[in-house]
């Protein structure tokens, strides 16, 4: 698995295919590869495709003591993308990667080809509640071992044992006082972009989905049925063609954002 410095960061990332580049951000004390597993068959045939971890997870070595705040993380991405040369990218976030991808693509709209995100509100609430809840160590180790035990698969080889219990409070804290995105900095994400959520996610009310939608200049929406938070695991078939069909529909878009012809026979 390579590495590259970025932001003051030794940032592990795995990296397949072959295309135009997408970076694929996972969500908080996941991986992309745990995330995105259903996904990665059909977009590596499609594009280049990154999934760098955030700091303090997986191989990217970061003391969550010292915070683990979503600015950081939206640092860490567009310096990542720099380290590579990757002028402009497809940029696909679920949960913590999708806020960090708004973020990013806020501060640097004309980089960003397509965006999709899962999983997040721009709002505080639920959020901030949820996380806090769902992200107890204490709780975790008494009525979750078996994630207890894949969060220390994931992190402690490189992060130091027991490191996942400081990262997960890190990410809950942040969460309650990052400031929120407003409306207007929204509308300067222009990328075409995909929202999807589920309809039984604890974390994103179907409303915000729907807001955060209308708030992005060139936005679709996609509410996965009988589905959670984890739509790419849980209801990866139906996830995964409408990430088909939305990656086919912008294609045109995607390229002249690179520039690049509409077509790849097209001399304009």
């Amino acid at each position: 698995m390579p590495s590259v410095t970025a932001n003051g960061l030794e940032i592990g990332y795995e990296v397949a295919g072959a295309g135009p580049p997408a970076i694929l951000l996972h969500g908080a004390a996941s991986s992309g590869r745990d995330d995105f597993g259903a996904q990665l068959p059909a977009m590596r045939k499609a594009f280049r495709t990154f999934l760098p971890d955030a700091r303090g997870h997986g191989r990217t070595r970061w003391d969550a003591a010292d915070g683990v705040e979503v600015d950081r993380l939206a640092d860490d991405l567009l310096a990542f993308a720099d380290a590579l040369g990757l002028a402009t990218f497809h940029l696909v976030g679920f949960s913590l990667g999708a806020m960090t991808a708004l973020r990013a693509t806020v501060r640097a709209p004309e980089r960003i080809r397509t965006l999709v995100v899962i999983g997040i509100t721009t709002q505080r609430e639920p959020r901030a509640s949820v996380a806090r809840r769902l992200m107890d160590p204490g709780r975790i180790e008494r009525d979750d071992t078996p994630w207890a035990a894949r969060l220390a698969t994931l992190h402690d080889p490189v992060q130091g044992a027991g490191a996942w219990r400081r990262l997960l409070p890190a990410i809950a804290a942040d969460v309650a006082v990052q400031p929120l995105l407003t409306p207007r900095e929204l509308r300067e994400i222009t990328a075409p972009a995909l929202v999807a959520c589920g309809d039984r996610d604890p974390f994103v009310p179907v409303d915000h989905a729907w807001g955060l939608k209308r708030q992005l200049p060139d936005a679709r929406l996609l509410i996965v049925p009988d589905c959670g938070h984890e739509v790419t695991r849980i209801r990866p078939a139906l996830f995964n063609v409408a990430l088909a069909d939305f990656y086919r529909s912008t294609e045109a878009i995607a390229r002249r954002r690179a520039g690049l012809p509409a077509t790849p026979g097209d001399a304009r």
